[in-house]
């Protein structure tokens, strides 16, 4: 009989602890969650149910081995994730393995250390079942949303889509945005600065960089004032210094390491999920799903003898940080490396950086306040209310600053924040001008979210939890709803005027603005999925809801709220929402626009989406003739789109030349745009432009679509036309007769060799297909 059996979720987790553990120890991976095992959803609405559902082959050989090492063990602990998902896991492996509760324990721990899986042996408990059921609420709650709102854009939006309690809201977010952004008027100012010259006792001459303190609104204002300096005086009025200190920021939570990890290494929030779970599983850091700032008594003490051997006892100061966020329900520990002492580890380019960001983050928080002299000099003008100002800063000691400085998402005006050092003076000191200038600017809009402010914005709003950040933000991306994409910008004229000697010299220079990269923009899909969403469901859409069910879920998991009640009193209110908004009649789709008549056939011109997403129509369903389609280009939206633009895109079909005798036509249907050539079509990819794209390129298309047939179509058989061995997306395989038959993976290399009756033998001999069953709504 095996003593003891240790269940765990990944097989890289299973593989580390093992290495802990003696030879009394058996430790297995469930390979993730296996609540779908469960022949019964946990759901109180039986609509959500499917009774039809299967479970897979794979899995129930799986769940045998499972039970079977369970029998044989005397004890068995589970030691899946100790957050709510985690400890939902263990509650389904009890109930799917039926593993008797007296020889089974429940043990956590935040890092994959010998010293924390042993502590974790000593001081089991049982399964927590109030975090299970706010796990379930969570779930429940969420299909709740999904399963009822789909069906309702499917209907009155278009096929394929989805919506959901968190990742509706995201769009959301992304989506008023955008709109800000387009309101926005920028209004120019102008800013003056100036350079002056002190001459010091000793003959040497400095230079003083400064500022005006007040900004012009107009050009004229800002010339005057230009004026008024030609036969002004500059003296040093007063010289302020003021010690300053920056305190290092706390260590990482979930959010702030998707953040950090943006702005410093260019990591996705999901590849930076996923590169702290190979880190976490391979013992090198803590958990990585947690909203906590603490650090245990041991972290602190190791970091502070890592920081005195390294950098001197004047940088080390522990830091005991508490969290500040209410229902912080994940681990109760920071993201840190599990060992200070190791500074560097051995890993993928990936984990080595995203490890040294976590290490010098921990190490700095726990190292002293940087020590800065800030000296602000101001400077009176001779006939002038306006006065000139001259910040420096001194670090006099560098203390956290040693090892890590925090970055912002907005890079570029902490930039011009910065300042220099100041050369010596003292009030009543003349400076000579040497040169002033104004320089026209103009007031930024906001900002497009990048997924890491998105993800601080959840954060701040009370949406979501660390578990939820990465799937909410890689979801509405998948559904297309938010792209994430760059903006080329546009050029801009701007004024400067430059004050030297007794003469104003003015020019205009030319930059780009608007120039962004990696940031996330809303489809046109998402745009109108959000609009209809916001007009039919307010209270779903509504930030406040999302975050109060948050604390729904917090008081679940502390044993303070039932969690049926909670799914009986929110189905209560949903239900005769979904059915009247279901049936509500509605003489358009949402989203569609009438942008005018088209002045040659005097038919309505719509924007709309349609199956394949957004589309201009002329025409009705109601019409004689047809309505005829043209996919909407890229670089257009829905939103701005005009009636002449969209009968533009009506000049199609064009021929653009002659390719092996024959016409070579640039085409758009309801699929999109295309090239017909020798009646075969080849689809447009959507970077290129169906009224700009030349002959050359679509000979290229032609071609590499001509080369993808040949190399799909692998052999074909004199004894039988039917029979035919292709290749796919995943792989070999043979169709024959119409129907698809799986090639065993040992054969793909010599798909090619393979004799008809070997293939007959493999059609003959494959499961007959299941009968397709709809899902019951």
């Amino acid at each position: 009989m095996q003593d003891n059996l240790v269940i765990v979720e990944s097989p890289a987790k299973a593989k580390t602890i093992e290495k802990f553990l003696g030879k009394d120890f058996k430790v297995m991976s469930s390979y993730g969650h296996i609540r779908d095992l469960k022949k019964k959803e946990l759901s109180i609405d039986t609509k959500t149910l499917d009774p039809d559902y299967e479970i897979p082959e794979e899995k129930k050989k799986l769940v045998a081995e499972l039970k079977a090492s369970a029998k044989k063990a005397s004890k068995i602990w589970l030691a899946s994730d100790e957050d709510r998902e985690g400890e939902a896991i263990s509650w389904h492996l009890c109930e799917v393995l039926g593993l008797d509760e007296e020889k089974t324990s429940r043990i956590v721990f935040h890092e994959i250390t010998k010293p924390a899986i042993l502590a974790a042996i000593e001081h089991p408990r049982r399964l927590n079942m109030s975090l299970v059921n706010a796990q379930q609420a969570r779930r429940v709650l969420d299909r709740l949303v999904g399963f009822r709102l789909s069906p309702v854009l499917w209907r009155k939006v278009k096929p394929a889509l989805s919506a959901g309690r968190v990742q509706s809201v995201a769009v959301r977010l992304i989506v008023e945005r955008e709109r800000e952004i387009q309101a926005f008027q920028s209004e120019p100012y102008y800013r003056v600065n100036a350079i002056f010259g002190i001459v010091h006792s000793d003959g040497s001459a400095s230079e003083v960089k400064t500022e005006l303190d007040t900004r012009f609104k107009t050009h004229e204002e800002a010339l005057a004032f230009l004026d008024k300096c030609k036969d002004a005086e500059f003296t040093v009025s007063s010289i302020a210094k003021k010690p300053l200190k920056r305190t290092p920021a706390p260590p990482f939570t979930t959010s702030t390491l998707q953040q950090e990890a943006a702005r410093k290494l260019g990591f996705t929030v999901s590849q930076t999920m996923m590169v702290a779970q190979r880190l976490y599983e391979g013992g090198r850091i803590t958990y990585m799903r947690t909203d906590s700032v603490n650090l245990s008594s041991l972290a602190i003490n190791t970091s502070k003898d890592e920081i005195i051997g390294r950098y001197g006892k004047e940088y080390s100061k522990s830091r005991n940080y508490h969290t500040h966020a209410k229902g912080a329900q994940e681990a109760h520990e920071a993201i840190r490396p599990t060992f200070m002492a190791t500074t560097e580890i051995d890993g993928t380019l990936q984990e080595k950086r995203l490890y040294d960001l976590i290490w010098k983050r921990t190490a700095a928080s726990q190292m002293a306040d940087a020590q800065i002299e800030k000296t602000t000099v101001t400077v009176n003008i001779s006939g002038a209310s306006e006065k000139f100002v001259a910040t420096g800063e001194v670090i006099a000691f560098d203390g956290f600053l040693k090892v890590y400085r925090e970055s912002v998402d907005d890079e570029d005006n902490a930039s011009e924040e910065s300042t220099n050092m100041l050369p010596a003076m003292k009030e009543g000191d003349v400076l000579q001008r040497r040169e002033i200038s104004s320089t026209e600017r103009f007031s930024q809009g906001p900002i497009r979210y990048t997924e890491a402010s998105l993800v601080h914005k959840l954060e701040e709003l009370g949406i979501g939890r660390p578990s939820t950040y990465a799937p909410t933000i890689s979801t509405i991306q998948q559904r297309e709803y938010v792209q994430k994409g760059d903006r080329k910008g546009e050029e801009r004229s701007y004024t400067i005027d430059v004050l030297k000697g007794i003469k104003v010299a003015s020019r205009v220079k030319k930059e780009m603005v608007g120039s962004e990269k990696g940031k996330l923009l809303p489809t046109d899909t998402g745009i109108v999925v959000n609009d209809f969403l916001m007009q039919s469901f307010p209270d779903i859409m509504d930030y406040n809801f999302t975050a109060r069910v948050e604390q729904q879920f917090d008081q679940i998991a502390e044993g303070k709220e039932g969690w049926h009640d909670m799914m009986r009193d929110f189905d209560k209110k949903f239900e005769p929402t979904v059915e009247k908004v279901m049936n509500a009649r509605s003489e358009h789709k949402a989203g569609e626009r009438e942008l005018g008549t088209d002045p040659k056939s005097g038919k309505p011109v719509f924007v709309k989406i349609g199956r394949f997403g957004p589309m201009v129509q002329i025409g009705t369903a109601d019409d004689a003739e047809k309505p005829r389609f043209s996919q909407l280009p890229a670089d257009k939206s829905m939103e701005t789109i005009t009636l002449e633009e969209a009968l533009e895109l009506f000049k199609l079909p064009r021929t653009v030349g002659l390719y092996e005798g024959t016409d070579v036509v640039i085409g758009s249907g309801r699929f999109g745009p295309y090239i017909m050539h020798n009646k075969k079509y080849v689809s447009l990819p959507k970077c290129e432009d169906p009224m700009t794209v030349t002959l050359d390129t679509a000979v290229k298309l032609i071609q590499a679509k001509v080369e993808q047939e040949e190399k799909r179509h692998l052999k074909q058989f004199d004894e039988d036309a039917k029979l035919e061995v292709l290749n796919g997306r995943y792989g070999p395989y043979i169709a024959y007769d119409g129907n698809n038959y799986r090639m065993p993976k040992a054969l793909h290399e010599k798909a090619t060799d393979l004799t008809y009756e070997q293939c007959m033998e493999i059609v003959n001999t494959a499961p007959a297909p299941k009968a397709k069953t709809r899902r019951k709504k």
